[in-house]
């Protein structure tokens, strides 16, 4: 399954064909607007926050990218970690421009419709975990990344915990209503072109204890600032 519009993928390609000062519009249900630079997704490794920079350092053997981008984390542990590495986005645009910046081992696919296996080291980089899209499809995540694993692969994964955007009467109103703050329509927008879809972020207990379930090791390794963090899912 590929995304109809694209517009992520064709926001990159005009970034990457004329690199000027251009911008990604998104928000969140929860979130006002906010103009991300285009730029920021072709990063070098300097330009990385550290949460990414330690993700990369910790990746090991063969490798999957999932949500690769425009590449920027493959090219490192491609070019820099001499590491066995395939870059996977659905977004076709993605794709073509990771493999015009020189990433040699692509996919374009969901990575639900990806069954390549052995993998040592998972990465889902950017919020990744949000490809799970609610905590309730999180289990069949796991299970599934699980099974692309080598007996003692890892998951590398970062995210958000998302509670300092609401006070104490907000958090004891999502539990009377059994909803999960962390499950948002997160949107895009780019050329007067815009789409919307499920995004999760997931809090670091609640993900230890998905991950747990599903039969990892789990560890927080890195926490960011700003209510995020970087975390390994081993076998």
């Amino acid at each position: 399954m590929k995304t109809q519009t694209d517009i992520f993928g064709k926001a990159l390609q005009t970034y990457f064909q004329n690199p000027e000062k251009q911008s990604l519009t998104t928000w969140t249900n929860l979130t006002d607007e906010d103009d991300v630079p285009l730029a920021y997704f072709f990063r070098l490794y300097d330009e990385m926050p550290a949460l990414e920079k330690k993700a990369l350092a910790l990746a090991s053997g063969k490798t999957l990218d999932v949500g690769c981008g425009s590449g920027s984390h493959s090219l490192y542990l491609q070019n820099q970690r001499g590491l066995d590495l395939t870059a996977l986005d659905i977004s076709e645009g993605a794709i073509e421009v990771a493999k015009a910046r020189g990433v040699k081992q692509t996919q374009c696919l969901s990575i639900w419709d990806f069954n390549e296996k052995n993998f040592d080291t998972i990465l889902l980089l950017m919020n990744g975990m949000g490809i799970g899209k609610t905590t309730a499809e999180l289990p069949a995540l796991l299970k599934h990344l699980k099974a692309l694993l080598t007996p003692n692969g890892s998951i590398l994964v970062d995210s958000s915990d998302l509670i300092y955007l609401f006070d104490e009467e907000d958090v004891a109103l999502w539990k009377e209503d059994d909803i999960y703050y962390g499950e948002v329509d997160f949107g895009i927008r780019f050329d007067n072109q815009s789409e919307e879809f499920p995004w999760l972020y997931i809090d670091p207990k609640r993900l230890e204890v998905a991950a747990k379930n599903a039969g990892f090791n789990f560890k927080i390794i890195m926490e960011g600032a700003n209510y995020d963090y970087l975390a390994q899912l081993s076998l």
